[in-house]
């Protein structure tokens, strides 16, 4: 080869690489189904796998009771890429697997199971199965393969194409975070792969570092003195959920190999240039040939969490962790709702910490925390926050204390157990409107007044009321009134009083008569962060308004509150319906403008308005 073909090859080599490193990854529809033997023998073992072509959790399996189960549901995850025109469509999916046995004759249905993707439950199909008595019938081969474009694998070599599986560490404590990568080697051009069983995880919980990957890692690596080209194909963060010697079952893919076929020219005895790089300017024709490889199998000595100096509140995070906590304001009034942030930050099993144990005074109200999460996957592992954000009624005047959370974890650098605990907070809660608890009436200012001149009677002038001698209020109409007068008050009084009693023993009817007045405290209170110009102070408190009054009037918890609940209620009622769309196309105005991003000032004073205009109509609606 002269100078001048190899700088040739050289280029068309480089612009290849190019190509192949430059991808995009294609959405597809998510599709979950059910598959097993259609006919299987007394006392046969069969496969029933449920597969899903997207990230999935929450498995839900089907009742089984017609079929013992061996084994499972065991949980794989394979991922496929194709190439065409220079454009790569990588795809992922998840697997459960059981291996059942059949114990009685009949035909049976397997019902539909469920997982969740993005929020949104999916169903499979259900499978019917029909055992027999005898030997049943194997299940026919596939016919894929057969066509020519299925090449016989034989002139790819061992060392030529595999596959290997590493873990950075072979001996980790239970649920410390290990990074397992499975990297394909090469010496000869990849046209397709696709990974046709997952490795088995029995025991691991597990998050796809590359999911979010729209490039391979890629990079050149010389092992027993050949020069290989690397692709990382699958890299995962693994948490042990129990301690032992735990088997990472090997990874079987496919690959379609790209070998040249010479045409009249002799070989330049150069690996790099002859078996990586397509030349057609030589004459060579380029043949695809498929290959099955299988990583190896990786063994995993999980270490039991040391039981010396567990703290007694430890929930199983492992890691390394900081904690705060915070409140949106610790000075509010009776009936008036607050929130508490506490936020774990860290790197470890992030997603798999629970709730903390926090003690709120017997005098608030406390809801279910939202939870959320802010998780970072990199090919470094499993960082980031998870936050409980927890909302606060108090429904007394008074000064409490929320006493300081623990959380314990286990410090894998420092190989001990940590306690932090969170700042104590005091909250003082004043008087709302009058409407609550009672109230009592100060004593008057008092003066002390002196008869001057006593012994001198001054002389009366103007109009004189005389009087009947022997007449005396003492036996008449007036007398027995005004002695009866304070039983008859007394009486009115005891019957008013128990009916108010009883009044505010129902919480519901309480929660009802105040929250129009509720609502319009903030309101008010929305519109003075209106005039100061504080964005998310008014969007929050404008929610905070609409979302409140809907619970307080409807005695319908904060948690359970939606679109969908709003309208069902307010329909009850016999509410307008122009009423009722205009109530929830504010609640969405308010949602979206709390979250868009940009400048919402000029909107602000608007949706301000059509909010008081909503709660009153409500309200005379309701009447």
């Amino acid at each position: 080869m002269t100078g001048k073909d190899m700088i040739k090859h050289i280029k068309l080599s480089a612009l290849m690489m190019l190509l192949l490193s430059a991808f995009t990854v294609s959405g597809q529809k998510v599709e979950f189904s059910a598959s097993a033997r259609d006919v299987v023998a007394v006392g046969d073992q069969f496969r029933l796998v449920f597969s899903v072509n997207a990230q999935a959790s929450g498995f839900t399996a089907p009742v089984l009771k017609d079929f013992a189960i061996l084994a499972g549901p065991s949980q794989s995850s394979s991922t496929s890429m194709q190439i065409i025109n220079n454009q790569v469509t990588r795809s992922i999916d998840y697997s459960f697997t059981y291996i059942l046995q059949a114990s009685s004759e009949g035909t049976f249905t397997i019902g539909p199971a469920s997982v969740n993707v993005d929020g949104k439950v999916y169903k499979s199909n259900p499978v019917t199965v029909k055992v027999v008595k005898g030997n049943a019938p194997q299940p026919r081969q596939g016919s894929q393969g057969s066509q020519g474009s299925q090449q016989p694998s034989g002139e790819i070599g061992s060392k030529d194409l595999f596959v290997r599986a590493s873990a950075n560490k072979s001996n980790p404590y239970q649920g410390e975070q290990i990074i397992v990568t499975y990297k394909i080697y090469t010496r000869v051009p990849v046209a397709e792969y696709s990974i046709t069983k997952a490795p088995g995880l029995s025991g691991f919980w597990t998050q796809d570092l590359l999911k979010d990957s729209k490039n391979l890692n890629q990079y050149r690596e010389t092992v027993d003195g050949s020069e290989y080209v690397v692709a990382e194909i699958k890299k995962d963060a693994m948490f042990a959920q129990k301690s032992g010697k735990l088997v990472i079952e090997p990874l079987d893919m496919d690959v379609i190999a790209q070998i040249q076929r010479k045409a009249g020219r002799k070989p330049t005895n150069d690996p790099f240039f002859d078996n990586f790089f397509n030349d057609s300017f030589f004459g060579n024709t380029l043949q695809n040939v498929k290959k099955t490889i299988s990583s190896n199998q990786l063994t995993i000595n999980v270490k039991p969490l040391p039981e010396n100096g567990k703290p007694l509140g430890f929930s199983g995070a492992v890691g390394n962790f900081t904690i705060t906590a915070s409140t949106d304001r610790t000075d509010l009034k009776a009936n008036d709702a607050m929130s508490l942030k506490f936020t774990v930050t860290g790197k470890g099993n992030v997603k798999l910490i629970e709730k903390p144990d926090l003690v709120f005074p017997t005098d608030f109200e406390v809801y279910d925390p939202r939870v959320t999460d802010n998780i970072s996957t990199t090919a470094s592992g499993v960082s980031g926050s998870r936050t409980f954000e927890y909302l606060i009624i108090p429904r007394n005047p008074g000064s409490f204390k929320i006493k300081p959370a623990s959380f314990s974890f286990f410090d894998i650098n420092a190989g001990v157990y940590k306690t932090l605990k969170s700042q104590e907070f005091t909250v003082n809660v004043g008087r709302g409107d009058g409407s609550e608890g009672t109230f009592t009436a100060g004593g008057d200012n008092k003066e002390d007044f002196k008869l001057i001149g006593s012994d001198i009677r001054f002389i009366k002038t103007g109009k004189i009321n005389l009087k009947p001698v022997n007449s005396y209020i003492y036996g008449s109409v007036m007398f027995w009134m005004l002695i009866a007068l304070p039983v008859i008050l007394f009486i009115v009084f005891l019957l008013v009083w128990k009916n108010e009693l009883k009044k505010r023993g129902n919480q519901a009817l309480m929660r009802n008569r105040k929250a129009t007045g509720i609502a319009r405290k903030r309101l008010k209170l929305a519109q003075k962060f209106l005039k100061q110009g504080s964005q998310e102070a008014f969007w929050s408190e404008v929610s905070n308004a609409l979302w409140g009054y809907m619970s307080d009037k409807f005695n319908i918890p904060r948690s359970t509150l939606s679109m969908n609940s709003v309208n069902e209620a307010l329909s009850g009622k016999n509410v307008d319906e122009e009423l009722i769309k205009q109530f929830i196309s504010i609640l969405n105005n308010c949602e979206y403008a709390r979250f868009a991003p940009g400048n919402k000032s000029q909107a602000m004073d608007e949706l301000y308005n059509q909010a008081i205009e909503v709660i009153t109509r409500t309200e005379q609606e309701l009447r």
